[in-house]
């Protein structure tokens, strides 16, 4: 799948998803405070991405949305309801793919299908629909040692979309790639989200990915995570590999990482 060259503009309905709210939410593990004070609006179908230092508490949030880890403090709500459990109407994707080694590509899709008891015809067309969006359509009886490392994720945001979620969370999904396999990746899945419209909570390192991807980014200071920035990315969709191409991306750019220098972890000198 090439790369698109023409932008069009941003004008998402923002419906296809659903609502995430956290209220001054706070995580301890054996007294240590992992993330303070933290709140968020992820409204439904939006595309927002978190990005902070190592360890501040990023991958902890991710999962206390997802209400695989309880809140020390604070509120969650969920399309306005108290979160009282993990959520099920979601697809997950980490830094490792995660992949059974014994089930092919499309057997591990499949999966969600066998583990939620949804009709086969109906998930074995959506697999084969996100196989040839994702370019993998020549992999689908491989299995994860004979793939790729761009195609092993791959096959693990297949997974997590094939049940259509109405949240997608992601964990650094591309840290391990090649910066040529993440600029592929970012690209197609930008256009699954066109397509699909749910709600995005992202987590990553890069500066590029989060302005690439997000309608909002969130910025998380050092332990204890707090937010401490947020910046609203207002660019052309879907957007091009070389985001140079927008003069406001040094701008936005700028602001992230003049964050980081704030809270001393860039020190450049003039």
């Amino acid at each position: 799948m090439g790369l698109a060259n023409k932008a069009t503009p941003n004008t998402s309905s923002r419906d296809g998803g659903i609502g995430v709210q956290m209220r001054d939410v706070g995580k301890h593990f054996d007294g240590k405070v992992a993330v303070e004070e933290f709140s968020l609006d992820l409204s439904p179908g939006e595309f927002v991405s978190v990005i902070g230092p190592s360890g501040c508490g990023k991958s902890t949030t991710m999962l206390m949305a997802a209400g695989l880890l309880s809140p020390s403090r604070g509120e969650i709500f969920i399309d306005g309801a108290p979160q009282t459990g993990p959520i099920t109407d979601v697809g997950i994707v980490f830094q490792d793919h995660l992949l059974l080694d014994f089930r092919t590509a499309f057997s591990n899709v499949m999966l969600q299908q066998q583990i939620r008891h949804l009709p086969k015809k109906e998930m074995e067309s959506r697999a084969h629909a996100l196989f040839g969006q994702l370019g993998l359509a020549h992999a689908k009886d491989r299995y994860p040692r004979q793939l790729s490392g761009g195609m092993r994720q791959r096959v693990s945001i297949a997974r997590a979309l094939v049940h259509d979620p109405s949240l997608l969370l992601m964990d650094e999904p591309f840290g391990a790639l090649d910066a040529i396999t993440r600029t592929q990746i970012r690209h197609e899945l930008e256009l699954l989200w066109l397509q699909r419209r749910m709600s995005v909570l992202f987590i990553t390192h890069s500066i590029e990915e989060a302005i690439g991807l997000s309608d909002r980014v969130l910025v998380m200071s050092p332990t204890p995570g707090r937010l401490v920035e947020e910046i609203v990315i207002d660019l052309p969709r879907p957007r091009p590999a070389h985001l140079g191409h927008y003069e406001v991306f040094n701008e936005y750019a700028g602001k992230l990482y003049g964050a980081f220098e704030r809270m001393g972890l860039y020190s450049f000198e003039k």
